[in-house]
């Protein structure tokens, strides 16, 4: 079913900011755990699909240990592989240990990753706890009652939808505008607009677009020691420090990860691989493809690696 969406001028919730979403989406007294994916209605998949006209697929996953040392103290992959041979069982055959932090590669942050902070409240007006997130078997979410990333995308059959590619790096190239992707680029509303014109983009209802500023690109080229001098601070989607009011603030100010995630109800994608999605939109003048993600399915989920495709 279409939504009829307010403007975003509008005020929606008593003494929240402006822009803020909460019970938009709300139906039958039962609060929403979606947020934007509602948009994604079955006319709007279906006409998504008509993208896929190619054969050709492209991978947007990054390698999941690609930074040696992620942002803010988390931990980096950890990979062990286990040898049957060194069993009782006494077969030759390999398994796999993994232990990572969802947040140090390509991933979509829930809608309960980061919260806006003066209310101290996810999407919706959620505050869900530690204890309500860990959801080990038996203790699963059964009432869907909490916006995590497993109720939002798995019971809904995954994420499929238009998508378009926002390339910042060529257009900045071709406009001969000098930046770095680890220093504190501020890309405009105007600068997507003339790129989207450019490219003969036209935004549709549930586009989920995606804009390349080769931040992935550069870091992938580094050893560990390079990557920890360029990154220091400058590894969110968005500029570091925030400015709050022409001054900077500090981590738990940031500004789109409050207003998307936390009053929006709108997923972030970060450190997506963006080295050959370019290279084909370029080649055959085309930049909106069919876009299918699958996070991980695990139980209270916070972000997971997207398992993210762009197909043509």
């Amino acid at each position: 079913m279409p939504y009829d969406l307010p403007n975003f001028d509008e005020p929606n919730v008593l003494g929240m900011p402006q822009g803020c979403a909460w019970g938009l989406f709300d139906k039958n007294g039962k609060k929403d755990l979606l947020g934007t994916i509602n948009l994604l209605t079955p006319e709007v998949v279906r006409a998504a699909l008509s993208e896929a006209r190619d054969s050709i697929s492209i991978s947007l996953n990054w390698p999941i240990g690609a930074i040696a040392t992620p942002g803010y103290a988390r931990k980096g992959l950890v990979h062990k592989v286990i040898s049957w041979m060194d069993s009782p069982l006494q077969f030759h055959g390999y398994d796999d240990e993994i232990e990572v932090n969802t947040q140090c590669s390509s991933r979509w942050d829930s809608l309960v990753h980061f919260h806006h902070q003066l209310s101290e409240s996810a999407y919706n007006g959620f505050k869900p706890s530690v204890s309500l997130l860990e959801q080990n078997l038996g203790k699963e979410d059964l009432d869907k009652a909490l916006p995590t990333l497993n109720r939002k995308l798995h019971s809904r059959g995954g994420l499929v939808a238009r998508g378009v590619f926002i390339d910042f790096k060529r257009w900045a190239n071709k406009h001969y505008i000098q930046y770095s992707p680890f220093e504190a680029k501020r890309i405009t509303i105007n600068d997507i607009e003339m790129i989207a014109e450019e490219q003969s983009i036209v935004f549709k209802t549930g586009d989920v677009f995606i804009i390349r500023t080769s931040f992935t690109e550069a870091l992938g080229q580094m050893d560990a020691e390079q990557q920890q001098q360029a990154l220091r601070d400058a590894i969110a989607f968005e500029a570091m420090p925030p400015l709050i009011n022409g001054k900077e603030g500090e981590v738990n100010q940031l500004v789109l990860h409050q207003d998307f995630l936390g009053l929006f109800g709108l997923p972030i994608g970060e450190l997506w691989d963006l080295q050959a999605l370019p290279e084909h939109c370029a080649s055959i003048g085309r930049y909106t493809f069919l876009l299918t993600s699958s996070p991980l399915n695990v139980p209270g989920s916070t972000g997971s690696p997207p398992n993210a495709l762009a197909i043509f």
